[in-house]
């Protein structure tokens, strides 16, 4: 299975992984999955640990090394993941999620989060 892992669960696998449930560990563990990150998250990092945020203490650029060094698979911001944000209910306001969304719907790969109103939107979304 595709997965994309919003940026929350990134920073906990990353450097955190106890704040990671037990399903969303055996998901990211589990070898036969495909696992990808946004170029969407690393953005979101790199402005939030800029302007000094307590839960983005994390380079974005040591960060990104991380997960490629450890298979993950960049996953880059492309038209038809911004023109496919207009479909999407308006559920949550935040554009880094609602990205992270229209990647998944328009990739046809599973987006996990922990963020329960994130869960709510239709398409390949999953609550870990």
């Amino acid at each position: 299975m595709k997965l994309l892992l919003d940026t929350h669960m990134l920073l906990w696998a990353a450097g955190d992984p106890e704040r990671l449930s037990l399903d969303a560990r055996e998901l990211i563990g589990a070898p036969e999955n495909d696992l990808f990150f946004s170029a969407a998250s690393l953005w979101e990092i790199a402005i939030k640990h800029g302007l000094g945020r307590d839960d983005f203490q994390v380079n974005a650029r040591v960060l990104r090394r991380g997960l490629l060094d450890n298979g993950y698979k960049e996953l880059p911001i492309g038209s038809d993941h911004a023109v496919a944000i207009d479909s999407l209910p308006p559920i949550h306001k935040d554009p880094f999620d609602r990205i992270l969304v229209a990647q998944a719907t328009v990739e046809g790969i599973t987006l996990l989060t922990a963020d329960a109103l994130v869960a709510q939107y239709p398409g390949p979304v999953r609550k870990v």
